[in-house]
């Protein structure tokens, strides 16, 4: 109850003060609306650079992971080329024996 009290309380010397010290806002308008907006005109072009670096890093990350993705698909066809090397030799040598 007396959270209530104190809000109407609160309420009513606003608008008091308000209405008495109308001149004196506008002032305070007029000098922290440029400073708000230089604030926030910062505060975008941090938040907009933060996120162009976050999707370079994904995009790196996402190219990243291709190339090691590419790079065992590599080594898998390597591994069966080397597979099939052999594979042509001992044919090969069972060609020369069984040859007369």
């Amino acid at each position: 109850m007396s959270l209530l009290i104190s809000g109407i309380v609160s309420v009513t010397l606003g608008v008091i003060g308000f209405s008495l010290w109308w001149s004196e806002f506008v002032i305070i308008l007029k000098g922290g609306v440029p400073i708000m907006l230089i604030l926030g005109g910062i505060l975008a072009v941090y938040v907009g650079l933060d996120a162009m670096q976050e999707r370079m890093r994904e995009e790196r990350q996402k190219q990243e992971e291709k190339l090691d993705k590419t790079r065992e698909e590599i080594e898998q066809v390597k591994a069966q080329a080397e597979q099939y090397r052999e594979e042509i030799e001992k044919l090969k040598e069972q060609a020369k024996k069984n040859t007369p």
